[in-house]
């Protein structure tokens, strides 16, 4: 659903307000909050069934002001935000994602030059979420990737200081990616890498799924924090748990059935697709329990085995792609000992000299991290915009 700009959400109307005025029933509104309570499950501050957590969600989320939004695309292929616009949805759904994108970005706006600059620089000086889709490229002074002049990491640094929270979607945004892949040329990096003083919630993916990223920002909009982190900053309620876990093919795994070739007898019979590089059980995503496009399929269940791409420096520990990783006994007997060897052998294996280059970024991002907070607040900002102190996951590397 694209914007209407002749019918925009007033600082004035509530979220119910504005989805009543649209033509939204409250049939749709309470489905909506029915799925996000089942989504975000463990991460809701309501105890007791689904539908008294379906309830809370759709007062609090029903009665929540227009947020001020900015969604920066840095280094990047803007497949992220075309993954969550065109994966299907609901009418809600559509207007979330409607609302985060009225005050500026860059790949759905008509403005360009330098009235879209100068709508960033507006839309900057209020407090605001800050979304950021692509990494941040350091090297030659951040010539790699530049918006009207200067370089992303200036752009996000200015955007940053007024955001009451920053979302970083997609692996570009969370850990550079494949552009920061070895030998890492534009020196790119991820946003909390960046910024500091700054509430920042990684939501993993290459693309992640739209769901994750629309159930995110409506509990942010709701309750005021994210939901439940894991130490990687990712939601708890996507990220969890590994692929391999809630696998439709983990029986075959279990009973020692795999795929040899993707053409062979095993694979038309939907066997497991660990001998063909499949990194589900070193992988934490929510693609079997969502699947894609309104739950339709993801890419195991379609035939094609997961590449890691949730997980950090991917790119780096998972290739080759196509290889089984490590090279150690198929599972016989004692198949959940063996699945948790094998997903923690898988994310430290790698070969040659990419080895090196993601053992040694690994390495210096667990000595530095400290523990993480089971969620994170909005950022309270001065007058001035000026944060008070928080405490930030430190992950550069």
């Amino acid at each position: 659903m694209a914007p209407l700009l002749d019918d925009p959400w007033t600082g004035i109307e509530s979220f119910f307000d504005y989805l009543t005025r649209r033509g939204v029933s409250r049939r749709e509104f309470l489905g909506f909050c029915g799925r996000l309570a089942v989504l975000v499950g463990a991460g809701l501050a309501a105890t007791g069934p689904p539908a008294a957590a379906a309830r809370e969600i759709a007062r609090r989320l029903g009665s929540a002001q227009r947020p001020n939004v900015v969604w920066l695309q840095l280094q990047e292929c803007t497949g992220c935000l075309e993954s969550a616009l065109r994966s299907g949805s609901t009418p809600v759904d559509e207007l979330l994602l409607e609302l985060i994108s009225l005050d500026y970005n860059e790949l759905l706006m008509t403005a360009s030059g330098s009235e879209a600059n100068s709508l960033l620089a507006e839309a900057a000086q209020k407090p605001h979420l800050l979304i950021v889709n692509g990494s941040v490229p350091l090297k030659s002074h951040g010539a790699y990737c530049t918006i009207g002049g200067e370089s992303a990491e200036a752009v996000l640094k200015r955007a940053a200081q007024n955001a009451t929270a920053i979302i970083a979607v997609g692996a570009c945004a969370t850990y550079g990616s494949i552009q920061a892949a070895s030998p890492n040329p534009t020196g790119a990096v991820g946003v909390d890498d960046v910024i500091s003083g700054r509430p920042v919630v990684n939501i993993g993916g290459c693309p992640p799924i739209a769901e994750v990223i629309t159930a995110t920002i409506g509990y942010y909009l709701a309750y005021g924090h994210t939901p439940r982190l894991d130490d990687e900053g990712r939601p708890l309620f996507a990220y969890g748990q590994r692929i391999h876990d809630k696998c439709p093919r983990r029986a075959n795994f279990d009973a020692g059935q795999f795929a040899e070739r993707f053409d062979d007898e095993g694979a038309r019979k939907g066997y497991c697709l660990y001998q063909l590089g499949c990194k589900g059980p070193a992988t934490f995503a929510p693609c079997p329990t969502l699947e894609w496009n309104l739950g339709q399929s993801f890419p195991i269940k379609a035939g094609h085995p997961c590449l890691g791409c949730t997980e950090e420096q991917f790119f780096d520990r998972m290739t080759p792609f196509y290889q089984r990783v490590p090279d150690i006994p198929l599972p016989g007997i004692g198949v959940e000992s063996s699945a948790n060897v094998l997903g923690a052998a898988a994310v430290a294996a790698s070969t040659g000299g990419v080895a090196i280059h993601a053992a040694a970024t690994v390495i210096a991002r667990q000595r530095k991290r400290r523990s993480t907070p089971e969620s994170l607040p909005l950022a309270v900002l001065g007058e001035t915009g000026a944060e008070r102190p928080t405490e930030k996951r430190d992950k550069s590397g």
